[in-house]
């Protein structure tokens, strides 16, 4: 079994007023994590991950791989919401990853988008998807300059704050369903999971903070140091139990976030990148 994973991390949105700090350290760690059990990994951080690269990144990872490999997908960085033109959402939302560029003519990442490439697998190609990004906020919630360096910052642009549009009338913060982007993209028959850094629905956000000083995502911090203490007392920890153990870390007073898992019952019993 082939092992392959895409780590991005964003720090850097040009033109948007709304930096993070963690994420470029979110995918050095998880790439470090990876390639220490034998993931071919590929980074993509700050300018490297425009929305092109995003792409790109994600078709090679995806169209190398051959029935039982395994593709791991990990995203730190801003998500957002824009309007759905194609009438295929109930909220009248899509959601989508911030790229790097996405004030400069990138745009969103979009849901849709992420579908259609994941379903150009071949398969039996197993997906496992880390996001520590937002999928649900609002304006005045998310935006308004950046804050105290020590204090957690949501993971979420709004559409206001990159595009060059404004959002069509009627289209209320109230209505935003708040779904993963990644969610779209699951084949639960395949054994595809998802890990993500918070509950859906509106209000719901993933928190960039530090820890004794550095930068990092609090999904990432908690998800990785519960792995390896999930693993030190059992070596066939599954992803339930990191899970589990995960779901008491966090939230916690300063991030109050709920980190979620989706998969079909057999991919929450398998062993751990395995």
């Amino acid at each position: 079994m082939a092992r392959t994973a895409l780590c991005i991390g964003i720090n850097d949105y040009p033109g948007t007023d709304l930096d993070l700090s963690g994420c470029v350290n979110d995918a050095n760690d998880w790439a470090e994590l990876l390639a220490a059990r034998g993931f071919r990994v590929t980074t993509l951080l700050d300018d490297q991950a425009t929305k092109a690269a995003m792409v790109e990144g994600m078709r090679k990872a995806i169209g190398g791989a051959a029935k039982g490999d395994l593709v791991v997908i990990t995203f730190a960085g801003h998500g957002t919401f824009v309007p759905d033109t194609s009438g295929d959402e109930p909220d009248r939302q899509d959601e989508g990853l911030c790229p790097h560029d996405i004030h400069e003519g990138g745009g969103a990442l979009l849901d849709d988008e992420i579908h259609r490439i994941f379903a150009a697998r071949k398969p039996g190609v197993k997906l496992v998807l880390i996001s520590d990004s937002c999928h649900s906020g609002t304006v005045t919630r998310a935006a308004g300059g950046a804050p105290a360096a020590d204090l957690p910052r949501p993971r979420f642009m709004p559409y206001e704050a990159w595009s060059r549009r404004a959002a069509p009338a009627g289209v209320a913060p109230a209505a935003r369903r708040g779904r993963p982007p990644f969610r779209q993209a699951l084949t639960e028959g395949e054994g595809d999971l998802l890990l993500s850094g918070c509950e859906e629905g509106p209000q719901k956000f993933s928190y960039d903070t530090r820890f004794n000083g550095r930068p990092n995502g609090a999904f990432t911090f908690y998800a990785l140091k519960t792995l390896r203490e999930v693993e030190a007392s059992n070596a066939g920890a599954t992803y339930a139990d990191w899970h589990k153990a995960l779901s008491k870390a966090l939230p916690t007073a300063s991030c109050p976030q709920k980190p979620q898992i989706v998969g079909s019952g057999a991919a929450k019993g398998a062993r751990i990148f395995g």
